[in-house]
């Protein structure tokens, strides 16, 4: 069955000054809307939709990261990619010689894009690094973790496309390409995968972007004017007063709503 946009997606009505309890039944609702599998299709693509075809959290973070511009060029340049190779390095020899793509995308060039894919056929466990880190300083020590494993591994100077692709440690970046994979390995719903049991949905920042960003500040659940970290740590607070076990599962609605223009 396809999601139906007509039917399902109408011009939400939002008083000035919502109340809390508007905005629960609000979040609810949206959630429940939206957390189906039909709620990724043709009329609407998602990066998530090609990682549901493989078994593999390094698909999931190549993906991820991977996630920024228009959404179809993203899913163009990912359906490019050698994925299926992240899925079987558990099970054959990696080499440098396995090819990801031919292709280049915005600000990766093929080099760079070529040592991103071969350093995750080569690591072990991305969730056993993470979670080192994580026990340590949850979510954002686990990220760290996981950045570290790349960086260490280039045995020179980063390239601008790579910084820009793993993020730097000393920026007060929201880490949206971050969390954004964490969300789908960790929680579990229609949509998102679950396959890290390790890490608690509790502990999840939600993966603000310029959508999410535009409809927290409308809903009155942001009050920072910043686009930052400093405001991924304010709205997943706030989201926990409407679920303090799994605050990020409001993000997919928040995003559709802000993507789709639902909200004036």
């Amino acid at each position: 069955m396809e999601f139906k946009l007509a039917n399902t997606m109408q011009t939400l009505k939002i008083p000035k000054n919502p109340s809390k309890k508007f905005l629960y039944h609000l979040l609810e609702e949206q959630y429940h809307l939206f957390n189906s599998k039909d709620s990724i299709c043709e009329d609407l693509p998602d990066p998530l939709g090609i990682v549901r075809q493989f078994q593999s959290d390094k698909v999931a973070l190549f993906c991820a990261l991977f996630a920024y511009g228009n959404v179809h060029s993203i899913l163009k340049f990912l359906n490019s990619c050698n994925l299926s190779a992240l899925e079987e390095s558990k099970s054959c020899d990696c080499s440098g010689s396995v090819l990801c793509t031919s292709k280049v995308y915005r600000f990766q060039n093929n080099a760079e894009i070529q040592y991103f894919f071969e350093t995750l056929l080569n690591v072990e466990s991305l969730q056993e690094i993470f979670y080192q880190g994580y026990k340590r300083n949850f979510v954002l020590g686990g990220i760290r973790s996981l950045q570290r494993v790349f960086y260490g591994r280039l045995g020179e100077q980063p390239t601008r496309g790579l910084k820009f692709l793993l993020g730097l440690f000393d920026s007060n970046s929201p880490l949206k390409r971050w969390n954004l994979f964490l969300r789908w390995v960790v929680r579990q719903d229609c949509l998102d995968l679950g396959w890290w049991e390790s890490v608690k949905r509790s502990d999840l920042l939600l993966p603000l972007d310029t959508h999410t960003f535009r409809i927290a500040r409308r809903l009155g659940l942001l009050k920072r004017k910043t686009y930052d970290f400093k405001a991924v740590v304010e709205i997943t607070n706030k989201l926990k007063e409407f679920d303090a076990n799994d605050p990020v599962k409001y993000d997919f609605a928040l995003y559709r709503i802000g993507q789709l223009k639902l909200i004036d």
